[in-house]
């Protein structure tokens, strides 16, 4: 009888040191003594991708869904669902902000001075925290030196964190369709697609 307090203490240990990795995300993982690179904000972003000749993400995700993800949660319908999930306010609630806005749950030294939860579901949602990668000189280097310093590029696993039936809108996803919706290469003259 004495190992069943052990074996529980063991199992609700290894719990939470699995939700606590699980919760910041594969992109989160690190080593003790590693640096976390800060969430820089989608302003930060549209210094070098705004302009048509490289791209204009900027503005493809700023027409999207995704950069509105914080408002919807303030409308008429969102409330609707909060109400019959037992939410007072959907903008203030974790089940509804930890697919609503960028690294929610994190720390606030994880953010920078630009970042601002109201950009919804910014760039660094799919591509992780650009401080390390959102700088003129890892721009000029190009996407490799971009990627060797956290960019990360966004799967169907990684969307499905958010696009799957937890959600009360939830609709079928098809990472192929969808996709097509929020695609922002580079021109191919810049290295893109």
């Amino acid at each position: 009888m004495r190992r069943r307090p052990a074996t529980t203490l063991l199992g609700a240990l290894a719990g939470l040191a699995l939700a606590a990795v699980l919760g910041r995300g594969a992109s989160e993982a690190r080593e003790p003594d590693e640096v976390l690179p800060k969430y820089v904000g989608a302003r930060s972003c549209k210094l070098c991708h705004i302009a048509p000749s490289t791209g204009a993400q900027h503005k493809i995700w700023q027409n999207s869904r995704h950069s509105k993800a914080y408002e919807v949660l303030a409308t008429d319908k969102a409330k609707e669902f909060a109400k019959a999930k037992g939410i007072a306010d959907a903008q203030k609630a974790a089940e509804c902000l930890k697919c609503h806005v960028t690294g929610h749950g994190l720390p606030t030294e994880r953010f920078g001075e630009k970042f601002s939860l109201e950009e919804g579901v910014s760039c660094e949602s799919c591509h992780g925290p650009g401080e390390f990668y959102a700088t003129k000189e890892v721009f000029e280097k190009g996407r490799e030196e971009a990627i060797a310093k956290g960019l990360v590029i966004p799967d169907e696993k990684l969307c499905r964190t958010c696009h799957n039936e937890e959600s009360p809108a939830y609709k079928e996803f098809h990472f192929e369709e969808f996709k097509k919706k929020i695609e922002h290469p580079k021109p191919k003259a810049e290295g893109g697609k």
